[in-house]
C-alpha cells in the first residue's frame, strides 16, 4: 500500500505538529509547511523518528508566490499527487471590538481565510491525482458561536466554515472529500500572550484534534463536520 502523501500548513507547532506526527505514525510522507525553517526542521526530525518521511517547505500562507512555490515543491516531492491537505495555519487574539483596527481585520483575513483559499487553489491539481483525496480545514467552535473579544476571529472561522461547505459541493464530482474540524479550546502556543485567565489544564491537547482528524479520514462515510469538544467552550 502506497504511503499517504500529506501537506500540513502551520506544521511547526501545536495542532499542525500533532497532525503531522499522527500521520507519521502511519508511515505517511508529510510536507511540513510554516514560516519558521528552524522549527520545521525539528518537527521533520520527529516525523522521521515516528516512522514517517518528511519534506520542509518554508511558506507564508499570506503570500501567493510563497504558497505557489511551496505547494509546487511539495507536489514534486510527492511525484505530482496529494492525498490529504490540512489547512491549519491560523492566528488568534482577544480584543474588544472597539479596540480592533482595519489592519487587524486584514491580518486575520489574510492568514485565517485567504491563506486557505490560496493553498487549496494551488494544491487542487495534486489532490485530483491523489488517492481518495481529502481536504481538512481546521476551524473552531468560534465558527458556530460568538465569544467576547473574538468578533474578528469568529468572522474568519465562520467564513472558513462557509468556504468548506461550498468547496465540498464543488469537489464532490471529483471524489475529493472536504471536512471541517471544530476544535474547542486546545492547549497550544496560540494562547501565549493572549490576555485572560485561561485554564489550560482543562483544555484539549493538540493530539485530540489529530486523532479526530484521523478518525474522519478512516470513516467509510462522508465525515464533513468533526467536532472536538472541550470543557468551557472557549474558542
Amino acid at each position: 500500500m502506497q504511503a499517504l502523501r500529506v501537506l500540513v500548513t502551520g506544521a511547526s507547532r501545536g495542532i499542525g505538529r500533532a497532525i503531522a506526527l499522527r500521520f507519521a505514525r502511519e508511515g505517511a510522507h508529510v510536507a511540513l509547511c510554516a514560516r519558521s525553517t528552524e522549527a520545521l526542521e525539528e518537527v521533520a526530525r520527529e516525523v522521521e523518528e515516528a516512522g514517517g518521511r518528511s519534506c520542509i517547505q518554508t511558506m507564508d500562507v499570506t503570500d501567493p508566490n510563497s504558497v505557489e512555490l511551496g505547494v509546487a515543491a511539495a507536489l514534486d516531492a510527492f511525484s505530482g499527487g496529494l492525498d490529504v491537505l490540512v489547512n491549519n495555519a491560523g492566528i488568534f487574539d482577544l480584543l474588544p471590538f472597539e479596540e480592533t483596527t482595519p489592519a487587524m481585520w486584514e491580518r486575520f483575513y489574510r492568514v485565517n481565510l485567504h491563506g486557505v483559499f490560496l493553498v487549496t487553489h494551488c494544491a487542487l491539481p495534486g489532490l485530483r491525482r491523489g488517492a481518495r483525496a481529502h481536504i481538512f480545514n481546521i476551524a473552531s467552535g468560534a465558527a458556530r458561536e460568538g465569544f467576547e473579544g473574538c468578533s474578528i476571529y469568529c468572522a474568519m472561522k465562520a467564513g472558513l466554515m462557509g468556504f468548506s461547505n461550498g468547496l465540498r459541493e464543488d469537489l464532490r464530482p471529483d471524489g475529493i472529500r472536504v471536512a471541517t474540524i471544530y476544535p474547542g479550546s486546545t492547549d497550544t502556543g496560540i494562547f501565549d500572550g493572549v490576555p485572560g485567565d485561561w485554564d489550560r489544564d482543562s483544555m484539549n491537547q493538540p493530539e485530540d484534534v489529530a486523532d479526530t482528524l484521523w478518525s474522519g479520514l478512516m470513516s467509510s462515510g462522508e465525515a464533513s463536520d468533526l467536532t472536538v469538544p472541550t470543557p468551557g467552550q472557549e474558542p
